[in-house]
């Protein structure tokens, strides 16, 4: 996971211990310093930045994602700055109940992480 500076939230360890509870073994958190940084990054990597957004053009059920999409999740109050939306490779929208403003941002991107898993590695099973 990366985290682009200046981050929207406070990233404290302890705040960070609190999100991930018991999980934070598991994850690997990486701070990249800004916005130009990231994108230099997915293009010399070869991968498409997907961002989720309210303003997106695709439902996320008609997306396709492929293995090697780097999510994009921007701020709960703001989004992502307009430039930093120009930049984005697709911008995918998740579905919410007329009159719903927005879902947070974890909710997002867990559901957002569901469905890029469920449509590349199949690791996603039902029961």
């Amino acid at each position: 996971m990366q985290i682009i500076e200046p981050c929207g939230f406070p990233l404290t360890t302890k705040a960070l211990k609190r999100a991930v509870m018991d999980y934070g073994n598991l994850a690997q958190v990486e701070r990249v310093p800004d916005a130009d940084s990231f994108f230099e990054d997915a293009q010399k990597s070869g991968e498409r930045v997907v961002l989720f957004t309210t303003l997106g053009a695709i439902p996320l059920q008609s997306f396709r994602f492929q293995p090697n999409d780097r999510l994009l999740f921007g701020r709960e109050s703001a989004g992502v700055p307009e430039d930093v939306h120009n930049r984005c490779d697709a911008r995918v929208v998740i579905p919410l109940v007329e009159g719903a403003r927005s879902i947070n941002v974890a909710t997002a991107a867990s559901i957002g992480l569901f469905e890029a898993l469920r449509q590349t590695e199949g690791n996603c099973s039902q029961s």
